[in-house]
């Protein structure tokens, strides 16, 4: 029985199974934050929607793109302040 030979066995799993382990967090880390980015952008987006809808009685629209949803959902109330005074001095 060579039990050196099954403990350097065990070892180098252990050591593969660290190394995944760390892959794994280090891939894990951008798709965290680009989903929290998109989640964002979806709400800043049905925010903008809403705004657009009782913004039509004051004749106030904000377009909705990409971009715009972005600002909004980055930013979130401080970003359709600045889309509203944006929109308002260009137009």
């Amino acid at each position: 029985m060579n039990l050196g030979m099954e403990v350097s066995i065990i070892l180098a799993y252990a050591f593969g199974l660290v190394i995944l382990y760390i892959i794994g967090y280090i891939l894990l880390f951008p798709i965290k934050v680009i989903l929290k980015l998109l989640l964002n952008s979806l709400v800043g987006g049905v925010i903008l929607y809403f705004l657009n809808f009782f913004g039509q009685y004051i004749g106030l629209y904000i377009p909705i793109n990409i971009f715009t949803a972005l600002i909004v959902g980055i930013l979130g109330i401080p970003g359709i302040i600045m889309l509203i005074v944006f929109i308002k001095i260009i137009f």
